[in-house]
């Protein structure tokens, strides 16, 4: 597929699925989008995109078409609900980059192979900055010939692609492997450096300790020194999100019997975070209720250079 003659469907146009869309535009790459959110469509009028009334719609435009969704829920209905991507007359491969854990994607790919329409399991870390980067971490399963006429756009969006195989979901199990771990870093991060900041240790100081150190993880690298250290709390994911991802690998862990001890400890932390008003704010806020308890913050001291 060359890019400069590319045409692309994207379903979906929020924090993850906006920056991922942008990316693509900016490479030059004709989009033919659809939300149901008008003003997230409004946002890509200065480029060269076809809005489209629903996802049959785009189907009917062009051969691939991406999908970043909310929940397994509302893709499946994209994908083959009344006005889903299965009754378009076009499409050829289906890219879900939603996390909705395996047995959705193994749904999704089942139903739309009846219409000889290809999926490709294709989730993606790296957060909404890493979208509008192009520096994403894809993790995709499906047929290796569909994944090589695709490659030239996934690498427009990701730095590394990870082939995880041709099983269906084996690539929302990498997913939600990797989140369950970062969130379990976020968690234990915050609590510690709260520690810290009660016992009177500067707050940068501790995140550069701490990344020369064993400690560190991608809360400390990344998230701490964007988001929290500067009181900005916009890295851009919501506490809802990283909940629902935790949710659903602990469901895989039930079902292959696999204990998670840590992982169910930490999901009640951020679901206590949801309780207290949190479920839409940005994920980093979570250290503000280990601040309020402990009756500090941590934040940065340094003076703005700007």
């Amino acid at each position: 597929m060359s890019l400069e003659q590319a045409e692309i469907g994207f379903i979906g146009l929020g924090a993850m699925g906006g920056g991922i869309a942008r990316r693509l535009a900016q490479a030059g790459i004709k989009l033919h989008v659809y939300d149901v959110d008008p003003s997230k469509i409004a946002a890509f009028a200065k480029w060269n995109v076809v809005v489209h009334s629903n996802p049959t719609a785009i189907a009917d435009a062009v051969e691939v078409v991406f999908a970043c969704l909310p929940d397994g829920e509302v893709s499946k209905a994209v994908a083959y609900g009344t006005e889903g991507v299965i009754h378009g007359k076009k499409v050829k491969v289906y890219i879900e980059t939603s996390t909705i854990g395996r047995r959705p994607v193994i749904d999704i790919t089942n139903t739309l192979a009846a219409k000889n329409i290809k999926v490709l399991d294709c989730p993606v870390s790296g957060g909404p900055r890493g979208a509008d980067d192009g520096t994403l971490a894809i993790m995709v399963s499906g047929d290796a010939a569909v994944i090589e006429s695709v490659r030239k756009v996934l690498n427009v969006i990701g730095k590394n692609v990870f082939e995880i195989g041709a099983e269906p979901g084996m690539a929302q199990m990498m997913k939600l492997v990797n989140n369950i771990i970062s969130a379990s870093n976020m968690a234990s991060a915050f609590e510690a450096l709260v520690l810290g900041a009660k016992a009177g240790l500067d707050a940068d100081l501790m995140v550069n300790v701490i990344n020369a150190s064993t400690g560190r993880n991608s809360a400390t690298t990344d998230k701490v020194p964007k988001s929290v250290l500067p009181g900005t709390f916009d890295y851009g994911a919501s506490t809802h999100t990283l909940h629902k991802d935790i949710t659903l690998g602990l469901i895989e862990a039930e079902e292959l019997k696999v204990p998670m001890w840590v992982a169910n400890n930490t999901r009640q932390v951020w679901e206590f975070a949801m309780t207290q008003g949190g479920t839409d704010l940005d994920f980093t806020t979570l250290i503000q209720y280990y601040e309020k308890w402990a009756g500090v913050v941590v934040r940065s001291k340094k003076k703005d250079e700007t």
